[in-house]
């Protein structure tokens, strides 16, 4: 091959890959994608303001890297994300932001979101500050959604991080005549709703069996928490466009989370 035209297609390549990482350097987010299990493209209304963001929680683990590159708070972000607000623009009037908020446990900015959804808690470690941080956010009115987690041993870390917040306070599981449950949708009946392993024939993981709806309530009876353990609602939203993943779990999971939404708007 003539020298010229090597020197010509080293020339593409390298602008396709500059064009290719400037674009993922006007992202919003685009100094966490490194953190992120399925980082997407920022759409073109990414800057408009609205009435609702979804703000995804940016926390420590000591297991950061443990499965794949990716941190324990940045599972299925931020494709889950993106997908789930899209729902809830078109399965509400709420008029919801397009791209998702991060926010560390470690900074104010925190307090300016009132709805905060988190992964992998099973996992997360809190200081003192970020627990009094947080147990600040909750008596502020803020509220907690936490997803895919499992087994004894995530519950056992996940709970202990919560009385770090909330010394004594246990969870419930939320009763099927709670409010939370018809403020939108009727989801008085409700069932187990699994990741993308059930694909390939299985519905647990890692060892959790059995999927629960429960909550921490403050002391007027307000959910504060919303756990969903043993169950990864984050992969139903992330996989609601894939043909092999069964609709009737996506379809629920988005429905699930419009209800917490909403509860939180009008609680």
């Amino acid at each position: 091959m003539p020298l010229r035209r090597m020197l010509a297609g080293t020339v593409a390549v390298a602008s396709i890959l500059a064009a290719a990482q400037l674009g993922r350097q006007g992202n919003r987010w685009a100094k966490f994608e490194h953190e992120m299990q399925n980082p997407v493209d920022d759409p073109p209304d990414a800057r408009e303001q609205a009435e609702f963001a979804f703000a995804r929680l940016r926390f420590r683990s000591p297991r950061d890297g443990y499965f794949r590159r990716f941190l324990r708070w940045g599972t299925d972000t931020n494709k889950s994300d993106r997908i789930f607000m899209q729902a809830i623009r078109r399965l509400t009037r709420v008029h919801t932001r397009s791209i998702e908020e991060i926010c560390d446990v470690d900074e104010e900015e925190m307090f300016n979101w009132p709805f905060l959804y988190a992964v992998g808690v099973g996992d997360w470690t809190l200081s003192d500050d970020q627990a009094k941080r947080l147990r600040r956010y909750f008596d502020n009115g803020g509220f907690l959604m936490v997803d895919d987690f499992h087994n004894e041993r995530e519950w056992a870390v996940f709970m202990a991080g919560m009385h770090k917040i909330y010394p004594g306070r246990e969870a419930v599981e939320i009763p099927d005549d709670h409010g939370i449950w018809t403020v939108v949708y009727d989801l008085r009946e409700r069932y187990h709703i699994p990741g993308y392993q059930i694909v390939y024939g299985q519905e647990w993981e890692r060892g959790g069996i059995g999927g629960h709806y429960r909550a921490i309530l403050d002391e007027r009876g307000r959910v504060i928490v919303a756990i969903c353990f043993n169950m990864d609602l984050g992969d139903a939203w992330e996989w609601a466009d894939a043909p092999e993943y069964p609709e009737k779990y996506s379809a629920l999971a988005l429905r699930v989370g419009v209800n917490y939404v909403l509860y939180d708007m009008t609680h």
